[in-house]
């Protein structure tokens, strides 16, 4: 048998959800706990996955949010079987670098992206670079982001960005909304490369980069490359893998 620590999104759900599980199983404390189990929806997920960085601590996730592709069915039984047949997916953040139009640098990583979005009326212009080459010059749009496999089923499909596998040595650069280039859709880009977006007139077309939940406003230029130095480790379900969902995902009706 593990030893748990829960933690809990602060809905009326996951708090109920909290007090049934600690009834059941003994809560260990972070420290001495052999697994994280997180209740809430995905963004709670990121937000586990983020408070946990330095322990390294598997995460199994139960969802009490809306969406839940990230967590497994939410059950207060059998919560030991469940987790001794649980498969591993491992996972590493991208690190966003951020400089702001007053010169201030912001540092922050991405389990699932980093979003580049317009703040005001006015279109956002970015050139964009791989690997010290410009690939665009001038990307008219509402925005830009690139993810990880892990994450390339949330905002990046929203955008009309590919699926990932969660084992491709992957990224997907995804424009939102571009106007110009109007028939650019995408890249997908080798996980080692180094991504540059630089905002061409930022006092007068605002932009702010997004890193998963960091948001850092009137950014100048950011800078993107994968963290393969960080890995956390989630834990889903026999049968119901992270590789299984992701692949499901892209069979959907």
């Amino acid at each position: 048998m593990s030893r748990l620590h829960f933690v809990a999104s602060d809905a009326t759900d996951a708090q109920a959800a909290l007090a049934a599980l600690r009834a059941r199983h003994e809560d260990s404390g972070e420290d001495i706990a052999d697994v994280i189990v997180a209740l809430g929806g995905d963004g709670f997920m990121l937000q586990t996955l983020h408070q946990f960085l330095g322990s390294k601590k598997p995460i199994y996730g139960m969802n009490l949010g809306s969406v839940g592709f990230l967590m497994n069915e939410y059950r207060d039984e059998g919560l030991d079987a469940r987790l001794a047949a649980a498969e591993p997916a491992h996972v590493h953040p991208l690190r966003m670098k951020a400089v702001t139009i007053s010169g201030q640098t912001h540092d922050a990583l991405a389990f699932n992206e980093v979003s580049l979005l317009r703040e005001t009326r006015q279109a956002a212009k970015i050139r964009i670079s791989v690997d010290d080459k410009v690939r665009i010059t001038e990307l008219i749009c509402d925005g830009v982001l690139i993810s990880t496999p892990a994450g390339s089923t949330a905002y990046n499909l929203s955008a009309h960005g590919p699926i990932l596998p969660i084992d491709a040595a992957l990224l997907a650069l995804t424009p939102i909304s571009a106007f110009r280039p109007r028939r650019w859709h995408g890249a997908l880009l080798s996980h080692r490369a180094r991504t540059r977006f630089e905002i061409l007139d930022p006092v007068k077309r605002p932009v702010s980069a997004v890193a998963d939940n960091l948001e850092v406003r009137n950014v100048a230029r950011v800078d993107v490359a994968e963290d393969r130095s960080i890995s956390m480790t989630m834990l889903f379900d026999a049968g119901h893998s992270l590789d299984e969902r992701i692949l499901a995902e892209q069979f959907v009706d």
